[in-house]
């Protein structure tokens, strides 16, 4: 059997950084998502690590554990305040945030 990695793109405000965002599992582009979605990729059971990327952008990579059958939801935008998003110029992993539940 497999579980699901459910990601959904939503935010409140303007999104600073727009796009087609890809999703990646374990180091593996495996799906991307366009604002205003939501998402889901079939993983593995098991403890694996998710990232969003756009181009040079990216978030900060997350762990997490799903049992067979079940599911695990994570969200994700593009950069919403100014301050952030001119540091993402320097610091790339700041240019999309990306957080679990």
């Amino acid at each position: 059997m497999s579980a699901t990695l459910r990601m959904s793109r939503e935010t409140f405000g303007i999104e600073l950084r727009r796009g087609r965002f890809e999703i990646w599992v374990d180091g593996h582009s495996t799906s991307s998502i366009d604002f205003g979605k939501t998402i889901e990729v079939p993983v593995e059971p098991g403890h694996h690590t998710v990232q969003v990327r756009a181009g040079r952008y990216s978030s900060r990579e997350l762990p997490f554990d799903v049992a067979d059958g079940d599911a695990v939801d994570f969200s994700c935008s593009g950069a919403i305040f100014w301050p952030r998003w001119l540091l993402s110029f320097v610091r790339p992993d700041l240019g999309i945030l990306l957080k679990h539940g």
